[in-house]
């Protein structure tokens, strides 16, 4: 018997659940890169970003393409690239809503706090 779909949805977002890739997805949402360009603009030694690399391909999200020495990643699936702004989305409007949380208890905490008198 094969696993519940909302088994393997959890297993799926295990697997973005990593700064690291993350920021792969996001540079390979624009295009294909050269391992080489993502260490630059990840910044991380380049066994740390193979393992995640290798994490990415078992799940499928990408996939390699060698040229002469240099390896190339893309994603596996456009869709991809759609999630990431989906989640983006999501993200901007929870941080919104923070962000007025947080100016409306600032400003019951201004009209709360009690007020010093000044030494006469």
């Amino acid at each position: 018997m094969s696993a519940p779909l909302y088994q393997l949805k959890a297993e799926f977002f295990k697997t973005l659940g990593h700064p690291v890739r993350i920021r792969v997805l996001e540079l390979l949402s624009e295009r294909e890169h050269a391992v080489s360009e993502m260490l630059t603009e990840i910044g991380v030694e380049a066994a740390h970003l193979s393992q995640q690399l290798a994490v990415l391909r078992r799940a499928n999200l990408v996939v390699p393409r060698r040229e002469g020495s240099a390896v190339y990643y893309s994603l596996a699936n456009p869709q991809v690239a759609e999630l990431l702004r989906v989640a983006r989305s999501i993200l901007s409007g929870v941080l919104a809503g923070q962000a007025e949380l947080l100016a409306d208890l600032k400003a019951a905490e201004s009209a709360t706090a009690p007020r010093h008198r000044k030494p006469s």
